[in-house]
């Protein structure tokens, strides 16, 4: 994926990005609507900027990809404990699918986790994202139970972890 470069978002980005995010997860069938409820937090890409790191993948000067990495304690974190990581809301978006974007976005995030001196890299993900958890689990990354959460009574929120 020479074509294709992992750095930070930038303000004039940050449309781009929102649009990206909510078109993946529409795309997949995680939310049903581009406005309300949890497609209003994926489009608010600014504030992710703001409160946590956003990361763009970038091919022939068009956002493809973004991935939020986030803090422990931080306004955007959900699982994450001190001396970890944590990443959300990866996306792709689904004309660019197909081409490793995902995994050149998580390797990214890795890659910060260690320069951070992280013990572990965690995430969330819907218990109906299946292929993003094939892109976890080939990454190394395993199931943690013990941090699963519900944020309704009808959806299960898997938890991962990587040991660095």
């Amino acid at each position: 994926m020479s074509d294709v470069t992992v750095r930070q978002a930038t303000p004039d980005e940050w449309e781009a990005v929102a649009r990206i995010t909510v078109a993946a997860y529409l795309a997949d069938n995680h939310i049903d609507s581009h406005t309300g409820g949890y497609a209003d937090q994926l489009a608010n890409a600014a504030a992710r900027a703001r409160e946590a790191e956003l990361l763009v993948a970038v091919a022939d000067n068009e956002v493809v990809g973004t991935v939020t990495v986030v803090q422990p304690n931080s306004p955007w974190s959900e699982i994450s404990r001190e001396g970890e990581l944590e990443f959300r809301m990866l996306a792709v978006a689904p004309e660019a699918r197909g081409r490793g974007i995902g995994e050149l976005l998580v390797r990214a995030v890795l890659a910060k986790a260690k320069e951070q001196g992280a013990h572990h890299l965690v995430l969330s993900s819907s218990e109906h994202m299946k292929p993003a958890h094939r892109l976890y689990t080939r990454q190394g990354f395993t199931r943690l139970p013990a941090r699963d959460w519900q944020p309704r009574p009808d959806l299960t929120i898997h938890a991962f972890i990587l040991e660095l």
